[in-house]
Order: structure tokens, then C-alpha cells, then sequence
């Protein structure tokens, strides 16, 4: 395969009539200028440029070869502009993945925001709470919660401080009361989230001195994290949730944090991509929108919970 370097060293020296000038253009050495043009003759076949110590000159094949060979550099040099706008403009397709249930209600009017800010920009979002194959699923990137199990994707954090609360709505805490101790939940349907045929009943925290858990139990179980919420919300339990995915509900009125003094387990939120090169400049604003946004509610809630203690 021909080298870009090879090729623009050769039309080069075809322009200045030297090799050694065109070495010197390119900040190689004449060494290194007659091994590449030796490289290039060899590779098509052909000698190009007819040299002697003092003089440099295209041969019949060069000649016919030059017009190819700046062609050739014309459209790299045109492919690079190309992506070099579009690397300045945000347009074209931002493909993501994010869990269930901050997709939907937290990550869904961000989008809709940023989208208006930059029309030009198509997203594709999918949503799901298993690990997205971002070396096989058509996305650039992917939202989610705790750390990578691979460790060849890269992980940039997004919310670091996130973490999990009890919480339930102020209906259900009404018929059933509110836990004033962690072993009161045993009392309690508590709504279960289950990832594969993993069920996550084993609720972990931290009381201010020391690592504190229990298993819990409830009636109602599901692989899809926003469904928990909904549950929630409606009545039916206590959850276990991500406080990004609850704090609109918390912050409204629709849910109440229970054991506030307690703090649950943290679950950062990570954007994962395969490769640094696929952090285009969309990808890039995207997450410093939502590293805003995802720091003012995370803000919140160490307010609410420190004027608790």
C-alpha cells in the first residue's frame, strides 16, 4: 500500500525539481527522502524520477504517474477538511445507550434540550439495564451505572458521587408507616430489582461509623429498573434506588427518602466508550451538559441528607 508521505514527498520533488529540497520541506533527512522514493518505485513498479548529483527529472512513468498522485492528495486533503467541520459543527448521528430508568426520566428531557441547542444533531438512543456490547451494539457510547467489568473500555465519570436511598411514596407510608430503624424493613414489601438471575435483595449502607446491610423481601420483582420506581410511586413498596433516578419524584412530592442519616451505596454513573477516538465534540458536550446537571442534583441531595444529621 502506498504511504501518504511517499506520495507527497514524490510530487514534491517533482515541483521543486530536488530531492533534497522536498526532504528538507518535510523535515526528513535526504537518507531518509531516497529510501521513501526507492519505497514508492518499488511498490508501483516503475522508476519515477530520473537523478543524478545535480540534476532531478520525471521519467515518461512519472510523468503519467504525477496527475494520479496529486489527485490522490486532493482528496485526502479534501476527506480531512470534511471531518475536520464536522468535528467543529455538532451534527450528524450521537448514538448512546443508557439504563432503563434514567433514560427515560432524567435523560430524556436533557436530550430534548441539547438537540434544540444543536438541531443538526440526530440522536439514536437506546435504552436497556444490561451492559451494552459496545464493540458489537450500533452505539458510540454508553451511559451506566457502577464500574466497567471491562477493563478495555474507556470510563469517564459522570455523576462519582451518586448514590442509592430508600424511598417510597408518602401513600404507602401512610397505611403501613415509616421505618425509624434499618430491621424495620423486614416489616415492609420491599420492590426488588433483578439484572439476569441476579435478584439485588441484599440492601447495603453506611451509618456514619460502620458498613450496615440486610436482606430484604417483597412481592414484586422486575428486570427493568424503571418499572421498580413506578411501583414505587404508585404505592406499592419501598425501593432501593439511584438517587438520580429518583430525585424528580423526591423533589416533587411523589416520593419520600426513608433513613435519610442513612447512606446507601454509591453508584457512580460512568460514560463508557471503546475507543478516545470515537469522543467527538458532541460526545464531549453532551457530558459536560450532563456532569452539570447530574453535579446540581447530586448537590441536592448531600444538602438534603447533611441537614439531616
Amino acid at each position: 500500500m502506498l504511504r501518504f508521505d511517499d506520495l507527497q514527498l514524490f510530487v514534491r520533488a517533482a515541483d521543486l525539481g530536488s530531492l533534497s529540497a522536498a526532504a528538507r520541506g518535510m523535515d526528513m533527512s535526504a537518507a531518509v527522502a531516497s529510501a521513501a522514493l526507492k519505497r514508492i518505485e518499488q511498490q508501483l513498479g516503475a522508476r519515477l524520477l530520473a537523478r543524478s548529483t545535480r540534476s532531478l527529472r520525471l521519467t515518461a512513468e512519472g510523468e503519467g504517474f504525477l496527475q494520479y498522485a496529486r489527485a490522490a492528495l486532493s482528496q485526502l486533503d479534501e476527506g480531512r477538511r470534511l471531518l475536520a467541520s464536522r468535528q467543529d459543527h455538532v451534527s450528524g448521528v450521537l448514538q448512546l445507550s443508557a439504563p432503563s430508568d434514567f433514560g427515560r426520566n432524567v435523560l430524556l428531557p436533557w436530550l430534548d434540550e441539547f438537540q434544540r441547542e444543536h438541531p443538526q444533531l440526530a440522536v439514536r438512543l437506546l435504552l436497556g439495564d444490561r451492559i451494552a456490547d459496545l464493540f458489537r451494539q450500533p452505539v458510540d457510547i454508553a451511559l451506566r451505572y457502577g464500574e466497567p467489568e471491562d477493563s478495555s473500555l474507556i470510563a469517564l465519570p459522570v455523576a462519582p458521587h451518586n448514590h442509592r436511598v430508600l424511598c417510597a411514596a408518602p401513600s404507602y407510608l401512610a397505611r403501613h408507616g415509616e421505618p425509624r430503624q434499618l430491621a424495620q424493613l423486614a416489616q415492609h414489601n420491599c420492590l426488588l430489582y433483578m439484572l439476569g438471575s441476579r435478584v439485588h435483595d441484599h440492601w447495603g449502607f453506611h451509618d456514619g461509623r460502620r458498613e450496615v446491610s440486610l436482606t430484604v423481601t417483597g412481592d414484586r420483582f422486575s428486570d427493568d429498573a424503571d418499572v421498580v420506581r413506578r411501583w414505587a410511586v404508585a404505592g406499592a413498596g419501598i425501593a432501593y434506588k439511584s438517587w438520580l433516578d429518583v430525585s424528580e419524584d423526591v423533589l416533587a412530592g411523589r416520593l419520600r427518602v426513608i433513613l435519610p442519616e442513612l447512606r446507601g451505596e454509591r453508584t457512580p454513573l460512568n460514560l463508557l466508550c471503546a475507543h478516545r477516538a470515537q469522543l467527538s465534540k458532541p460526545i464531549n458536550l453532551l457530558r459536560e451538559m450532563l456532569v452539570a446537571r447530574c453535579t446540581k442534583l447530586t448537590e441536592q441531595f448531600s444538602d438534603r441528607w447533611s441537614n439531616r444529621q
